[in-house]
């Protein structure tokens, strides 16, 4: 899996805390630009470090005012539970969150892009989006496996229903279609109704 290496939520880093960030994808001092900016930027995979940075610059965020946020995600998606998380804290804080999807948004991904509302979810033009079910990796003794294996199940029916309800689209239609992977073009994403609209410029989310 794909890690990203988080930066600093503090707007003012020491020079310890600024060279740890050297390489990083987002330099500490950009980040805290976004922040003022109230953006928070998802790239890369989706693990704990990243979901906790996502989680302390919402909570933040919304601590300072509950003007909307933006939320950028390009994602091949990551660890279900670190999504969970994201997708969670999107309804749970006041200030309402815009969603705006780039590159792709895939598994972990699409689940915390659903975690807004259809009306809030926004893609740049040649985003692509894929759902599919949870994969495992269980290893040791037969009984173990049969736990992981169960699990796996229970966390399949799980985000079924989530993007059932948050698509609208049928239940049983959304169970078939993540036995594999499937992608979908911006003009498919918005006709099963994960995505609201397609924008080109920055004006356009509101």
């Amino acid at each position: 899996m794909t890690l990203w290496n988080p930066t600093a939520l503090n707007p003012r880093m020491n020079d310890e805390e600024e060279s740890e960030t050297k390489g990083a994808p987002i330099a500490g001092a950009m980040m805290s630009k976004f922040l003022e900016a109230r953006t928070v930027l998802i790239f890369g995979g989706i693990d704990q470090k990243l979901a906790e940075r996502v989680s302390a610059q919402l909570l933040y965020l919304d601590h300072v005012s509950h003007e909307p946020i933006k939320l950028i995600i390009n994602s091949p998606g990551g660890h279900v539970e670190s999504g969970d998380t994201i997708h969670d804290l999107i309804s749970f804080i006041e200030s309402p969150v815009n969603v705006i999807g780039t590159g792709w948004v895939a598994s972990a991904g699409t689940h915390i892009f659903l975690g807004a509302p259809k009306e809030r979810r926004f893609c740049l033009p040649n985003t692509r989006f894929l759902i599919h079910q949870p994969a495992g990796g269980a290893r040791g003794p037969a009984v173990d496996i049969a736990i992981a294996a169960n699990e796996i199940i229970r966390m399949r029916e799980r985000l079924a229903k989530i993007i059932s309800a948050a698509t609208g689209t049928d239940i049983e239609k959304v169970r078939e279609d993540i036995e594999r992977d499937y992608w979908m073009t911006t003009e498919e994403a918005k006709a099963y109704g994960i995505l609201g609209q397609v924008v080109t410029k920055i004006g356009e989310v509101k």
